[in-house]
């Protein structure tokens, strides 16, 4: 079976934009087809049920999400949602409401969007948040992830000011806060994911090199922390920062990357959510920004952003470990991996 991967990417030395890969699940190999789109900085992206997809964007000094008509191989700009200043973080989409969420970490920023019914995107509400924290990367708020909870809320990760916000979202895009999660200072969130009943989720401290246990009340919308593992060793004194983390779809295995150890960290989950680590897996590059698991969950692909490298391994779906099978993929700059199912 082939299984096509889209690869977000910087375009500040020698990517063009969004690439198109190939993971052949019966060789067990990965390629880089090629160009899907040229783009500036299209450093996160998703992929709505009609195939439109949606990207980070950078126009000359301003930045926002641009729509595209995906064709499977090529695509086309429909519009972009652009304002002065440098681009978001991350891009989501909500299919029941038709909505798009992006995440400014610099300007501190969540922005939702309307989906018109040719793709085209439409400003609907921004919120703006305040605060910051004791590490130097804290010097204001800096949202790098907005994304929805079981139940529809919004969450908005804060790393600058160590706060999870949870927002209501109504039909016509508008925001209220709901309730917010304040971690200790440093911890420096970036990006959840919850269990499948989801009664928990999991949050990277991509500051700390931890991972928080929370669990997710959803009568109220409120999350409370349970309990934090590290995701490199203790006597790791380098440079690290936890980024992109993913939950296998039966819950039991929960996969971290560190750019700077450059492993994935992968956990076992126990029925209570607790976490144990089972195994660190080095990335063959530097600076894993993101990775994700194939549809069929036998197999992660990676990206090293310093590298301009993707690395394929085989997952064990007994075990949850992984195995190096393919390294030195060329992808230049990458950041954003994203299977297309």
């Amino acid at each position: 079976m082939q299984e096509q991967i889209l690869f977000g990417t910087y375009t500040k030395k020698t990517s063009e934009g969004i690439y198109r890969g190939t993971l052949d699940t019966t060789a067990k190999t990965l390629t880089n087809d090629g160009l899907v789109a040229a783009t500036s900085n299209p450093t996160y992206l998703a992929l709505s049920a009609k195939q439109r997809l949606y990207s980070v964007d950078k126009e000359n000094d301003e930045g926002g999400i641009a729509a595209w008509q995906f064709d499977g191989k090529t695509a086309n700009k429909l519009n972009a949602v652009i304002a002065p200043g440098t681009p978001p973080a991350y891009v989501a989409v909500d299919e029941a409401r038709q909505l798009v969420y992006s995440a400014n970490y610099h300007k501190g920023t969540a922005t939702v969007m309307k989906i018109a019914a040719n793709g085209e995107l439409e400003l609907t509400d921004e919120v703006t948040h305040t605060g910051n924290g004791p590490r130097p990367e804290q010097d204001g708020s800096h949202i790098h992830y907005t994304d929805l909870t079981p139940d529809n809320r919004l969450v908005a990760i804060d790393l600058g000011s160590d706060k999870v916000y949870v927002y209501n979202v109504s039909d016509a895009g508008k925001l209220s806060e709901q309730s917010i999660l304040t971690m200790d200072a440093g911890f420096g969130p970036r990006h959840l994911v919850f269990t499948p009943d989801g009664q928990h989720a999991f949050l990277a401290g991509e500051l700390s090199s931890n991972v928080a246990v929370l669990s997710y009340d959803a009568t109220n919308g409120t999350f409370h922390e349970e309990s934090i593992v590290k995701t490199i060793p203790a006597d790791y004194t380098d440079h690290n920062g936890a980024a992109a983390i993913r939950l296998s779809r039966d819950g039991k295995f929960l996969y971290v990357s560190n750019r700077g150890y450059n492993t994935l960290a992968v956990f076992a989950v126990a029925s209570d959510a607790s976490l144990t680590l089972i195994q660190q897996i080095s990335v063959e590059g530097d600076f894993p920004r993101d990775f994700d698991l194939d549809p069929t969950e036998a197999f992660v692909v990676v990206v090293n952003q310093n590298t301009d490298n993707a690395t394929l391994y085989a997952r064990d779906l007994t075990t949850g470990k992984l195995s190096l099978l393919q390294k030195d993929v060329a992808v230049p700059e990458g950041v954003c991996v994203l299977f297309v199912k």
